[in-house]
């Protein structure tokens, strides 16, 4: 005998849903991620290996959403790492790191914001891991990319296209949290 309201038991989760059993909550989450591109180059081996002087490490890091079809995006999380010192180029690591993203039944604002804030968050820890992995491969130590405030970096994007398009930066959200 079922318990009632037992997750594992009971078939009629929510009545709102509709007797036609009408799926219209929203929804998101990753469906696969995957290398779309990985790029490795050690173009001073094996000089740069006996250089003694503290590496410049430049990380750039760059987010794009295409649509594949109603319900699933693909996001594109890309970086780009370089490794300089005065004597040259150390290594140059570029990775395009992707998930497909399916989205149902949320407004188009809140999906914008999944796609460009939550989704990045999501991928980087992996896309992190490669990269270490990469340069520890190349013949240097692993590098720990520090984490990013992939929310922060969406606001700063909506603030300054704002700015650039003459509204001025939206208002900083009021209240008690």
């Amino acid at each position: 005998m079922a318990d009632e309201n037992d997750v594992l038991t009971d078939l009629n989760m929510d009545p709102a849903a509709g007797a036609n059993g009408a799926d219209n909550r929203p929804t998101v989450g990753v469906i696969n991620q995957y290398i779309k591109d990985l790029s490795v180059e050690n173009p001073n081996a094996p000089g740069s290996y006996q250089w003694q002087e503290q590496p410049r490490v430049d990380v750039q890091v760059n987010i794009a959403a295409d649509k594949v079809n109603d319900e699933i995006h693909e996001v594109e999380l890309k970086l780009v790492v370089r490794a300089d010192t005065d004597k040259g180029n150390l290594y140059l690591i570029e990775l395009a790191y992707c998930g497909l993203i399916g989205i149902r039944n949320l407004p188009d604002e809140h999906a914008h914001a999944f796609l460009f804030a939550e989704a990045p968050r999501l991928l980087f820890p992996f896309a992190r891991a490669i990269v270490s992995d990469a340069v520890r491969d190349a013949g240097f130590p692993p590098l720990m990319l520090d984490p990013m405030d992939f929310g922060a970096l969406y606001q700063q994007q909506l603030a300054a296209r704002a700015a650039q398009q003459g509204e001025g930066a939206p208002a900083a959200p009021t209240g008690d949290a």
